[in-house]
């Protein structure tokens, strides 16, 4: 069969082409591919969440020391989300994709051999550093992958893929616990996760390419050339007069722009909404394990079984939310998702203790699938898919430094809140988080679903040229 044949003048018709032509086969194992960093980051938050009685009693922990390590990880996410939108902008997609991985092979193998509390402090932290650099360029490269009608529902994969991970790492427990494997449950855990992230490194140096609108930007035409036909299966022709004038894109874009005038809505909402989710959901998903001992009985076969019932509706939810971002938006997603999780909250703070074990369960389950249908997908999908290719990296990594700063807080305060006023209280006071989220969707009024927002790279430009003349 004859490749279909592809003119190419400028960086314009890459951008076009990719935005008018659907992913291929291969584009969309490159997705998954590229989604397996998401994976490893899940993973390993519900390992540590099932061993976490475990480390507390080998470690001599106190609810301070348990919630420090617990909350780590995300202060290194916070970190690498900082730095790695910049770092993606000048190296490119592709070998970020490979950095950070190697650094989660080494950070999970090291935490899972810590020797003591400390080493375990620092091989968390340098996970979560991997971590927040993966998730931004993750996110982008799906976002730059994708033609304007699939963005939204390719980008939300990740929520999916995010709780196979949880349900994995469930799975890995009971698969540990029928064994035998008790005491050192957590550290086999950690250590699967290695294996994993050693698997996805793999795959990514075999089968990923460049992101094509990054390419475009940033490298010359013959090289976006290769990039196209490998991905897509097309036969490219350059018009020759043109090739010479294209090149790196060098203009530096200062992180200040997400707060300018055009870009201050679209960057609160995605910040508030990632970091409102995240609070909401690391102080409850984090827990799943303890909240399953509260409700079906204490021991570890409680808390694994748990661990994955709840989080199955996650998966539904996850590809649920995924599907209908395309048709009603990420921002009504967002506000639908948030009144499902503050009606849980509220239902099972009050009815704790006072209702049957199926509908103690009831509640969770619905604030999972609440969360990952709306909420929990649509923050930092709403910053991959509300930025041109010049500033998508430092935006959706602003809105992943935002999640991590709510995960720290989710972390670090749900282990004291639950010691000093209980279960019930604690999910009642937890309820302020949804109800932030829900207010700022109703009151800034953005949408970047089906918005082709490559040509705002000139004002990107202007704006450039109006702060150096203001100094």
């Amino acid at each position: 069969m004859e490749k279909k044949r592809l003119i190419i003048h400028s960086k314009e018709d890459v951008i076009d082409f990719v935005n008018l032509n659907p992913v291929q086969k291969r584009g969309m194992l490159l997705i998954f591919v590229a989604l397996g960093g998401i994976f490893i980051d899940a993973y390993d938050f519900v390992s540590l969440g099932i061993g976490s009685a475990q480390i507390t009693q080998q470690f001599h922990l106190s609810s301070f020391a348990l919630g420090f390590v617990t909350s780590i990880m995300a202060l290194g996410a916070f970190i690498g989300a900082l730095i790695g939108g910049a770092i993606t902008d000048k190296f490119g997609r592709n070998i970020v994709f490979l950095l950070d991985l190697v650094l989660l092979v080494i950070a999970a193998f090291g935490a899972g051999l810590s020797p003591n509390y400390t080493w375990l402090l620092i091989f968390r932290l340098l996970m979560g550093v991997g971590v927040g650099i993966d998730m931004p360029v993750a996110l982008s490269f799906i976002s730059e992958f994708s033609n304007i009608r699939t963005k939204s529902r390719n980008v939300n994969f990740w929520q999916g893929f995010w709780y196979i991970a949880t349900v994995s790492s469930g799975v890995i427990g009971f698969i540990l616990y029928v064994f035998g494997v008790n005491e050192t449950m957590w550290r086999w855990s950690v250590a699967f996760g290695g294996i994993v992230a050693l698997v996805v490194l793999i795959l990514r140096y075999f089968y990923m390419n460049e992101s094509p609108m990054w390419a475009a930007n940033n490298l010359p035409l013959t090289d976006v050339a290769k990039i196209l036909e490998n991905t897509y299966g097309v036969s490219v022709v350059l018009d020759e007069t043109d090739v010479k004038n294209q090149g790196k894109n060098n203009a530096k874009i200062p992180f200040s722009i997400l707060f300018s005038k055009k870009y201050r809505p679209r960057t609160l909402l995605s910040m508030i909404i990632s970091a409102t989710q995240s609070m909401q959901y690391y102080a409850i998903g984090f827990y799943i394990p303890v909240i399953s001992t509260f409700i079906f009985g204490k021991g570890m076969l409680n808390s694994v079984t748990g661990t994955i019932i709840f989080n199955v509706f996650g998966i539904l939810g996850g590809f649920t939310g995924a599907y209908l971002s395309t048709k009603y938006g990420t921002r009504k997603l967002a506000i639908y998702g948030y009144l499902v999780v503050a009606a849980s909250l509220l239902f099972a703070g009050f009815t704790n203790g006072h209702v049957p074990i199926l509908l103690s369960a009831l509640p969770i389950a619905t604030f999972i699938f609440g969360h990952s249908t709306g909420p929990g997908a649509q923050g930092k999908t709403m910053a991959a898919l509300s930025y041109p290719t010049a500033l998508r990296a430092i935006g959706t990594g602003g809105a992943e430094a935002a999640s991590r700063v709510g995960s720290i807080i989710g972390f670090f305060f749900f282990p004291i809140l639950l010691s000093d006023v209980g279960l019930s209280n604690t999910l009642l006071i937890l309820t302020f988080c949804p109800v932030i989220g829900l207010l700022s969707g109703v009151l800034i009024k953005w949408e970047p679903n089906g918005k082709d927002l490559e040509k705002e790279t000139y004002e990107i430009a202007e704006y450039n040229s109006e702060a150096v003349t203001s100094v």
